[in-house]
């Protein structure tokens, strides 16, 4: 770990993993230089692009976080008894933590490790997180979790994970397994991991989601070049192309693409990338699972179901499983 700072409270830190640029240049670079060229989705969120996704968990249509969030009311009485008070409770991708505070009413736990690769977005929510929540600690890691990580040692205690918003579907089912195997490993012989997967379903309630009328997806799809052009001088115009999202049935994936509306070049650290008319820049997958698909992807990493949750149209699934 890099090294913390705190608040004079002591009750917030901060620690910085690692120069995430410096993979953001390999990774963009080798992206665009593909023949279907591809941009990760982890770099949707800079600040901008977390505010963006924020607004996109409003939408009608965007039916996870909603349902996620119902679930995590509804059986907040049953998780507390599952996951245990005053344990350690990290967070991957904590974005805003709203989700959050429902599991920390519920559990109180002993401290709360928010894992986020937006720092901007990720101290300014612990920072909330701090001034209404001054009995608990809260320990922010600003960290690319897709890369290998490095945590701190807090100690003995019952260690939990909570990964929300069914974010393990834009990992590649080999890149998922490892991210729950590094996910086991952090839990330790019996600790937990609560997380949400979306559940495949009707294709044009899939779609729907990921294409909203007030177009937001959108939005945020685009920002992703202006997050490069910030971060790493590129000169992409955004008006040069389009957002797509449609669902791949074969692959059981939602794939989003910014689609090329006219032909054109971008430079980035002197290299020029053409871009012809109707090519497209795939920016992310959304993996669905059946409930079935996913406890079996789950096993290959020693985490098996405890609980399972679904709504009443069984749009989505939230999971507790513990390592054994």
């Amino acid at each position: 770990m890099a090294g913390a700072t705190g608040t004079e409270r002591g009750e917030l830190s901060l620690q910085d993993t690692s120069l995430l640029t410096d993979s953001m240049v390999h990774e963009v670079h080798a992206g665009l230089a593909r023949t279907q060229k591809t941009l990760s989705p982890k770099y949707f969120y800079d600040k901008k692009g977390s505010e963006l996704f924020d607004a996109i968990t409003m939408a009608p249509e965007y039916y996870p976080a909603r349902t996620e969030v119902q679930l995590l009311r509804t059986h907040s009485d049953e998780l507390a008894e599952l996951l245990g008070k005053n344990s350690y409770l990290f967070e991957l991708g904590s974005g805003s933590s709203v989700k959050i505070r429902l599991l920390l009413e519920a559990l109180r736990p002993r401290r709360y490790i928010p894992m986020d690769i937006s720092r901007d977005h990720l101290l300014a929510a612990a920072a909330r997180l701090a001034r209404d929540y001054p009995w608990l600690e809260i320990n922010s890691v600003h960290i690319d979790y897709s890369r290998p990580w490095d945590m701190p040692d807090f100690g003995p205690g019952r260690y939990n994970v909570f990964f929300p918003g069914s974010s393990i579907g834009n990992f590649e089912p080999h890149a998922a397994l490892a991210l729950l195997r590094k996910v086991a490993m952090l839990g330790g012989v019996g600790g937990g991991l609560l997380i949400g997967v979306d559940l495949k379903k009707d294709v044009s309630v899939l779609e729907a989601a990921y294409n909203d009328a007030q177009g937001v997806t959108a939005r945020f799809n685009l920002n992703i070049l202006s997050h490069i052009n910030q971060r790493l001088g590129a000169n992409f115009e955004p008006r040069n192309f389009a957002h797509r999202a449609i669902y791949n049935e074969t692959h059981g994936r939602i794939e989003m693409h910014l689609a090329c509306l006219r032909d054109h070049g971008v430079r980035m650290q002197g290299r020029a990338y053409e871009f012809a008319t109707g090519e497209t820049i795939h920016t992310e997958n959304s993996y669905k699972y059946t409930i079935a698909e996913f406890h079996a992807l789950a096993a290959q990493a020693a985490l098996f179901p405890v609980k399972v949750w679904t709504d009443s149209k069984a749009l989505f699934s939230m999971h507790y499983l513990v390592r054994r």
